[in-house]
């Protein structure tokens, strides 16, 4: 009994990085629409994220019967809580790309972004891209060491933001209101991303220590 338990737990873990790939996919397509004025690519994300949400269901349903079925104690208890967690996490990350990629939408043709701060944007996508495929393998190793890292990462994206805006609100911006805004949301989803990426390296190192490290302090594990 116990090891089709385990058994189960262990395709829900597959399934969850699996959402996560799906997710990281979303963000690199929607920044392509973002940055390329891409509309098919914006199209896909959109299109794409109705097969997270069904993905989503299907993980949190299986979560729940793991609960209610199989009696889960100890670390198996932490593992299914993790997992419940984990999978909003996951599905927020998606939720994030349609958001970067209907903004791309709303303007096509045109480029939102000004041409003042597009490689900041490029650089913010490929941090925010980089945590996601680290928070993939980290769901398939479940290796705390790597989780650790996550936090690392994400403080190459702190420093974007912190520049995004050091732009924005510079005297020198010569843009209408309505760009900066877009280009301030537009930093928060990358931002954002990344923060949920960082979770997931939070929850895996819950899973398997036992312990939950503050935001701030995964890097010590």
């Amino acid at each position: 009994m116990r090891t089709a338990y385990h058994h189960q737990l262990a395709e829900l873990t597959v399934e969850l990085s699996q959402m996560c790939g799906l997710a990281n996919g979303a963000m690199r397509r929607a920044t392509e629409a973002l940055l390329e004025a891409d509309l098919d690519a914006t199209e896909e994300v959109i299109r794409e994220h109705d097969r997270m949400v069904v993905m989503r269901a299907r993980a949190e349903r299986e979560a729940f019967a793991l609960l209610a079925l199989q009696q889960p104690v100890a670390g198996e208890l932490r593992a299914v809580f993790s997992a419940i967690q984990l999978i909003a996490d996951i599905e927020r990350m998606g939720a994030l790309a349609v958001h970067v990629a209907k903004i791309a939408r709303r303007e096509h043709p045109n480029q939102v972004l000004p041409e003042k701060v597009r490689a900041c944007f490029a650089d913010m996508a490929k941090v925010a891209i980089a945590l996601g495929d680290s928070a993939t393998q980290v769901l398939i190793s479940h290796d705390p060491q790597q989780a650790a890292r996550l936090r690392e990462q994400d403080d190459a994206m702190d420093e974007l933001y912190r520049q995004l805006f050091s732009v924005l609100l510079d005297d020198d911006w010569t843009d209408n209101i309505p760009v900066a805004v877009d280009a301030a949301l537009l930093g928060r989803f990358y931002e954002r991303f990344a923060d949920h990426a960082v979770e997931v390296g939070r929850r895996v190192v819950f899973m398997v220590s036992g312990d939950l490290p503050a935001q701030d302090e995964i890097s010590t594990y």
